[in-house]
């Protein structure tokens, strides 16, 4: 039987850059934009607050883009604060490279694994293998290990355990970190 669990953001990931106001490190985006016109070219930008201050700081989405070469749709998203597109535009590599900043998913996202109890129904599956496949709502960088232990209601050390006893086994790597989908096997 193959079981489908699901890694979902639950809020927008933490920003880390360096805030020019108190040196922290941490920022929380809460799908503010900024959009400057200036006659037929636009600015647009992220807002993002510090978490130890407050401070504001922005992260560019484009510079002096042409107004036509710019989707109306995105425009209006902008124009709402639509925290979706703040979402999008935090997990686009372009974004974060141009603004050299990096997200921080702690606490940011959870695991569904469609049923109530997984730890009673993997109790009862004792004698038998458990094939899971484990994919990606959002590009959350998360360690297999941890994934398999939360879902499992196993720890973390059990499940190096098992991984080294041959008794979870994958075609994908379990170590290190993974932001895509990957199936593994649990034999009991």
């Amino acid at each position: 039987m193959l079981n489908n669990w699901v890694v979902m953001p639950t809020c927008l990931p933490t920003v880390l850059r360096r805030c020019h106001a108190c040196a922290s490190e941490r920022f929380r985006a809460n799908g503010k934009f900024r959009v400057n016109a200036n006659h037929k070219l636009l600015d647009a930008w992220l807002l993002v607050l510090c978490s130890a201050c407050g401070d504001t700081a922005k992260l560019t989405v484009f510079e002096r883009m042409n107004v036509r070469s710019v989707r109306p749709e995105l425009l209006d998203r902008m124009h709402a604060n639509d925290p979706g597109l703040a979402a999008e535009l935090l997990q686009d590599p372009g974004v974060r490279r141009r603004n050299r900043i990096a997200l921080d998913w702690d606490g940011a996202w959870r695991l569904d694994t469609g049923g109530s109890d997984r730890s009673d129904q993997l109790e009862r599956e004792v004698s038998e293998v458990i094939d899971v496949s484990v994919r990606f709502a959002a590009r959350i960088p998360v360690r297999p290990v941890r994934l398999i232990a939360e879902g499992c209601g196993l720890s973390r050390a059990e499940v190096e355990r098992l991984i080294t006893e041959g008794k979870v086994v994958s075609a994908d790597r379990l170590s290190g970190r993974l932001s895509g989908g990957f199936t593994f096997m649990l034999k009991r």
